[in-house]
Parts: structure tokens; C-alpha cells; sequence
């Protein structure tokens, strides 16, 4: 059985971009789309009309939202099985649950709730710094036209600890479905303690950092498959500067997220953080069991 792909969905510009970005995922894929909104809304209309034998008007704007986003998704990717639900509970929990049996979670930036779309919302972030399988939030366009999830290269920022990396596995990819380039890229910094005057030792600190990163990056690199171009560069920077000029004109930016055993708070790095925030296009977050 094929592990679908599944979209927050609440009625959001953000979310109906995040509708239209996954049905194409799903049909250049192959894979089934679910569309899940997931709202409490005993809170605000009481636990009486949302049991009773009529529906609360919250259920009913529920259910037409899933309904007109599934019309859409149909409408865009006419050959993909796509199935609803409408869950009446808190979305973070509901959406972390779902990811458990999915493919991939694709979020919106900003719900309904959202003022401007600057910042990233709570649910996109606890989500993506939770869940279980990759999660991919749109950035990168403030307005109700979704880009197309082919458009750009595939740019994958390397971390400490790359090898067997789900995501690098991911973005070799995402890179091979979408026939793009990928880009792995790996950020070094040079310790101000490290630098000195002396002519002897000029350029030498900034040498090693940047051969420690050539190390780490090829390593992350040395199962990479057959029928992908890849294209390699080590950068001089703080990685959340360099993966944010990166992602300037690329279709994807691809991170990883690790996950420790016995931990339930948010499990997501500063670099990932700034990511999910600022990027200039859909970010990947891919979960890493420790």
C-alpha cells in the first residue's frame, strides 16, 4: 500500500498554495493525496451542538473547505486518489498523527490565523519540528498562485553528521522525480579565536575549516545514485545565510531534523528554524532518529 501525501488544509491562501504544490507532488509521483483538517471546535461553539443531531457551523465550514480544496486538487491533478477528512480535534496533535502512516505532511506557512505571512506559523513549525516523516512547508510566495513543484533545482543543506542522512536520501530524491540539479551544499565558519596576524599562520585556520567541510560533504555524498547532476560547494558563512541565498532561485530546499528517543519538546535546529521562516522557496524538514 501506497503511503500518501497529506495536506493541512483550512481554507487559507497559504494552505489552498499548499493544496495545488501537492497535487502535482502526487501525480508526478503516483501516490494518493489526503487533504485533513483537523479544528476543535467543541471549544468555541460548545461540546452540546457539535454531538447533537444537527452540525455546528464550525463542522459545516469544515466540511466545505475540504470539499471546494479537494475540487481543486481533482481539477489540477485529474488521475490522483484523493481522500478527506475533517478531524475535530487540536490540528498539531491530528497532523503529527497523520504523518505516522504518510509519505510526506506539506503545510502551509500561515493559517488562518496568520496576519502576514513574515513568520512562520505555530502549527507549520510544531509540525515540522515533531513529526515523524518529512514535512514540507511553501515559502516563498505571498500570493494564491502556487508555483510549480518541478520549477528550480533541489538545493540540500549538509550537516554535521550527513551519512546515511534521510535527507540526503530525500533530496537525491526529490532531484530524480523532478529531473532538476541538485545542490549539496555544506557551510563553514573559520572561529574569530583562530584567526591571527602572524604571516605564518595567515589563511591557515580558514584552510582547515574549509578542508573539514570538503570531508564532510563528500561523505554525505559518497552513496549518491546514478542519473543525477549534482553539483558540490562548500561556502564560507553561517549556514542559515548560506542556505537562505541559496534557496533565492531554487524549487526546493532540503534539511534535516534529528530526532532523540525519550525527547517530546520541539526537535528542530537553529539552522532549520531560520529556514522554515525566511526561505525564499518550499522547505523540506527530514527527520533523523538518533
Amino acid at each position: 500500500m501506497e503511503l500518501p501525501l497529506v495536506v493541512g488544509v483550512d481554507g487559507s491562501e497559504p494552505s489552498l498554495r499548499a493544496v495545488d504544490w501537492a497535487a502535482d507532488e502526487a501525480a508526478r509521483r503516483g501516490v494518493p493525496l489526503r487533504l485533513v483538517y483537523a479544528s476543535l471546535w467543541e471549544r468555541y461553539e460548545g461540546a452540546a451542538l457539535a454531538s447533537g443531531l444537527g452540525r455546528s457551523s464550525e463542522q459545516v465550514l469544515a466540511d466545505s473547505i475540504v470539499e471546494a480544496a479537494a475540487k481543486r486538487a481533482q481539477r489540477r491533478a485529474s488521475d490522483v486518489k484523493i481522500s478527506t477528512e475533517v478531524l475535530p480535534e487540536e490540528p498539531v496533535p491530528a497532523l503529527l498523527r497523520e504523518g505516522r502512516t504518510a509519505f510526506a505532511l506539506v503545510l502551509g506557512s500561515r493559517g488562518r490565523g496568520g496576519i502576514a505571512e513574515l513568520l512562520l506559523g505555530s502549527v507549520s513549525l510544531a509540525v515540522a519540528a515533531r513529526a515523524d516523516c518529512p514535512v514540507i512547508v511553501l515559502r516563498g510566495s505571498h500570493d494564491n498562485r502556487a508555483k510549480s513543484a518541478m520549477r528550480g533545482r533541489v538545493v540540500l543543506g549538509i550537516g554535521e553528521e550527513p551519512e546515511n542522512s534521510a535527507a540526503v536520501r530525500f533530496a537525491f530524491e526529490e532531484a530524480a522525480e523532478r529531473r532538476v540539479p541538485l545542490e549539496a551544499v555544506r557551510a563553514w565558519r573559520c572561529p574569530g579565536y583562530e584567526t591571527t596576524d602572524h604571516p605564518l599562520m595567515t589563511g591557515e585556520p580558514a584552510r582547515l575549516h574549509e578542508e573539514r567541510a570538503v570531508e564532510i560533504l563528500e561523505a554525505a555524498l559518497r552513496d549518491a545514485p546514478e542519473g543525477v547532476e549534482l553539483h558540490r560547494r562548500t561556502a564560507e558563512g553561517p549556514a542559515r545565510k548560506v542556505l537562505l541565498d541559496a534557496s533565492a532561485d531554487a524549487g526546493l530546499l532540503v534539511v534535516g531534523a534529528q530526532r532523540r528517543h525519550g525527547h517530546f519538546g520541539l526537535q528542530i535546529g537553529r539552522v532549520a528554524h531560520a529556514v522554515l521562516h525566511h526561505s525564499a522557496c518550499p522547505v523540506a524538514v527530514v527527520p533523523q532518529r538518533a
